[in-house]
């Protein structure tokens, strides 16, 4: 779990669900394995929902594999239907 990261609304008394206060400014905190170590401020909590959960990576479609024209060829093949 050492590296978690979590954000933390600021304000006056205790912390409350992330939906409370959403243009409140949100520390965001580090886990290093034995207590919470403050990494930075950010503005609100579309801020820190950037900075917590990042897009995914776009991932680049393959190419297509360009079959030979000889693989889908006419004729009795093993798994083709005999006509009739």
């Amino acid at each position: 779990m050492k590296g978690r990261l979590r954000a933390v609304p600021l304000g006056d008394g205790p912390h409350r669900g992330a939906h409370v206060a959403p243009g409140a400014p949100r520390a965001i905190e580090e886990w290093s394995g034995t207590e919470w170590q403050l990494v930075g401020v950010v503005e609100n909590l579309a801020a820190a929902q950037a900075l917590l959960y990042p897009p995914p990576p776009v991932q680049d479609k393959p190419a297509e594999w360009d079959r030979p024209s000889t693989a889908l060829r006419e004729g009795p093949g093993r798994h083709r239907k005999p006509t009739p």
